[in-house]
């Protein structure tokens, strides 16, 4: 955390959400700041810190999304890690111990191979247990899946946009080998469409390096009232109950937050974020959709193929 002031880095992701891709100086001029030191602080942190991401609507690509514990030895976490980091479906992977000692990943499949996550998740481990994970609150009723129906280039310029949204045009035009104006069609189409939501300000692992993952069957949402302090995430496992996260620092107490946490949920493990680890998931991401897309745009690879 050396080095790091929260109270820059909070003011740079307010300023950021609602200006996420204009120019340093038509911020500093909207909102009447000083450029110079607006540029100071955007220098120390941005790419290091945080980052303006796209949000896609992953249900209309037609992709689910799952949490899973693997079961690892401690003398093969980064072998595991190497392997499964190199799976574009595979969105992190962390060390993490408690009720499963090995490994905590998040992971996306198309609709129709679902059937396969056991054979994929056996690559790496012989004993795993994995959750669906949908956002909360839970939409009142399921809808129906999308599919892929791009071409090749929309992954291109998709995992663009997720590592970095304020990357230039002129510097997306060039990898795509379009137009500018074209790049700015694309992007309207995936709005149009409902699959890019929006662009928003993403805190990386690096400002918490850990974090206390639990599973709970009910939700009491006074839990979010009473940890409003810590940087706190909530999902829903349909069927099974919801997932907590709570991040934090390895400075603070990890035994007291253990008991702190564990009242409310009933299985519970810390998770590491490690800097070798977050190279890994970095490479893997940085390239995910043009990797899990076939090059003639008709759909998806297979989860098992990596």
């Amino acid at each position: 955390m050396g080095g790091i002031n929260t109270d820059e880095i909070e003011f740079l992701v307010e300023l950021l959400e609602k200006y996420p891709l204009e120019s340093l100086r038509r911020i500093a001029s909207a909102e009447g700041l000083d450029y110079y030191r607006l540029k100071r602080i955007y220098d120390k942190y941005y790419s290091k810190y945080l980052v303006v991401s796209a949000t896609y609507n992953i249900r209309l690509l037609g992709l689910k999304s799952f949490v899973g514990f693997l079961s690892v030895p401690s003398d093969r976490l980064i072998e595991v890690a190497v392997r499964m980091t190199k799976n574009p479906f595979i969105g992190y992977v962390n060390p993490a111990f408690g009720f499963k000692n090995g490994l905590s990943v998040i992971f996306y499949v198309p609709k129709d191979q679902v059937k396969d996550v056991d054979e994929m998740l056996s690559k790496y481990s012989d004993d795993f247990e994995y959750y669906e994970v949908w956002a909360y609150p839970p939409p009142e009723e399921p809808k129906e899946w999308g599919d892929w129906e791009l071409s090749y280039d929309y992954a291109i310029l998709m995992d663009i946009l997720k590592w970095d949204a304020r990357t230039p045009m002129k510097r997306i035009a060039e990898r795509l080998g379009k137009t500018r104006p074209t790049i700015r069609y694309m992007i309207e189409r995936l709005r149009e469409k409902n699959i890019l939501i929006g662009f928003y300000p993403l805190l990386d692992m690096n400002i918490h390096d850990r974090g206390v993952i639990g599973i709970t069957k009910k939700l009491d949402e006074e839990v979010l009232e009473k940890f409003r302090e810590y940087e706190i995430t909530v999902g829903y496992l349909p069927g099974e109950g919801y997932l907590l996260e709570w991040l934090f620092s390895s400075k603070e107490d990890m035994g007291s937050k253990i008991l702190e946490f564990s009242g409310y949920v009933e299985k519970l493990l810390i998770e590491y974020f490690e800097p070798t680890f977050k190279e890994l998931n970095d490479n893997n991401k940085r390239t995910a959709f043009q990797r899990m897309v076939k090059e003639d745009g008709s759909g998806y690879r297979s989860i098992v193929e990596f």
